[in-house]
């Protein structure tokens, strides 16, 4: 493997899928340790990595294996001891979004990463998503003037298979689906927009799912069947806690002024995200997301009435893997971060702000839809951060 980043893996489960597009042996980058409690996960990690990965239960023995970086996939919840630790032992780091589940262990997280000079990047593949690029392209070249509200219609048409099933339901592991799954979303949003959230409202509720009686400690074997789990009540297997929402919608103001709308909804046919973008001279929508066929209209050349078609039609071009090739890029951003250092495309403050606007939201839409203030980071972290982590 000569020159290729050693990469550690600290959770093999549902994400281990970035794991796999790390592993390019002879091409920059090369899992040779994987660490995970379940001895299943582990027999897997034999297999997809070779008789000769140094596989293990325990976290220490991996970071004291010869790994040069430390990729954090492990649910949500167990994000913030294995990034302290691999943060703490100097490893450039990579944790799966959410960064944490609470803005205080992102912050833990963010302090660490500083104070133990060692690089911290945030897996939101997203912002490598061909159509989140073609959007900020259009936005950057003024092809709509000045962004001032921004929309985002998320259809999460396997949410009952995919959330409802094993630890997202469960708002001790998650906090809730408005971070778990929303922090993607709104971290575009900001990206997009330019500006964090600096105050969020929010409504929302267990509307469907909560009356899916079929309980099992276990998954069945046909859990993720979409020609057989459907509607969406006749879902079985449910986890035996549910009790995050599955319809939710925040409001948000960005410190700059710009207004924005998140809704996401776990029980619809459909499964994409629409995002629409209103600026001071036009607006961009997108059609279809990382997958074939998607694009992004805008119109921008003066009034009319109903128009589908829009004045410009950009096709997103998606690549090969997962989510339209976002994960081939957010894996080769990180190993070149790795070696080299410097500024990335994601964002380790950022991450936190998604983070903190999703926090703050679940609390406003479990409390009536009060307002909630978003707190920003520290500034000295903010400055760390933006210069590259120098």
């Amino acid at each position: 493997m000569g020159d290729d980043l050693r990469i550690g893996v600290a959770g093999y489960g549902m994400r281990g899928s970035l794991a796999r597009e790390a592993h390019r042996p002879g091409n920059g980058s090369a899992v040779v340790a994987v660490c995970d409690p379940a001895p299943e996960a582990r027999e897997r990690a034999r297999a997809d990595f070779g008789p000769g990965t140094r596989v293990t239960a325990d976290l220490a023995d991996l970071l004291t294996s010869d790994v040069d970086a430390v990729m954090i996939l492990t649910p949500d919840h167990a994000h913030l001891e294995p990034a302290l630790a691999a943060l703490r032992a100097g490893k450039p780091t990579l944790v799966e979004k959410p960064l944490a589940t609470t803005v205080e262990d992102c912050d833990l997280i963010l302090h660490t990463a500083r104070d133990h000079g060692a690089r911290l990047y945030v897996g939101h593949n997203m912002r490598h998503m061909p159509v989140v690029r073609v959007m900020r392209r259009l936005i950057t070249e003024g092809a709509i003037g000045e962004v001032r509200a921004v929309w985002c219609r998320h259809f999460v048409g396997h949410g009952g298979d995919f959330y409802f099933k094993d630890w997202h339901a469960d708002r001790r592991n998650t906090t809730g689906l408005l971070l778990q799954k929303g922090a993607h979303d709104i971290d575009v949003i900001h990206w997009l927009a330019g500006a964090r959230t600096e105050l969020v409202s929010a409504m929302g509720a267990l509307t469907v799912y909560g009356r899916v009686t079929d309980r099992s400690p276990g998954t069945p074997a046909d859990w993720y069947s979409p020609e057989t789990n459907w509607p969406p009540l006749a879902q079985r297997g449910l986890n035996p806690v549910v009790d995050v929402e599955d319809l939710s919608m925040m409001h948000m103001r960005l410190e700059n002024g710009v207004h924005a709308a998140y809704q996401q909804c776990h029980f619809t046919p459909d499964y994409w995200r629409n995002y629409t973008v209103i600026g001071t001279a036009g607006r961009l929508e997108n059609f279809g997301d990382h997958g074939e066929g998607a694009v992004v209209r805008v119109w921008n050349a003066g009034r009319r009435d109903y128009d589908p078609e829009g004045d410009l039609r950009v096709p997103v071009e998606v690549g090969a893997g997962g989510h339209g090739g976002a994960d081939e890029a957010l894996v080769g951003e990180f190993v070149r971060f790795a070696v080299e250092g410097g500024t990335t495309d994601t964002s380790p403050v950022a991450a936190r702000d998604s983070v903190a606007a999703a926090v703050r939201a679940t609390e406003s839409l479990r409390d009536g839809s009060v307002p909630r203030e978003v707190p920003p980071v520290a500034p000295d972290l903010a400055a760390y951060f933006t210069a590259g982590q120098v």
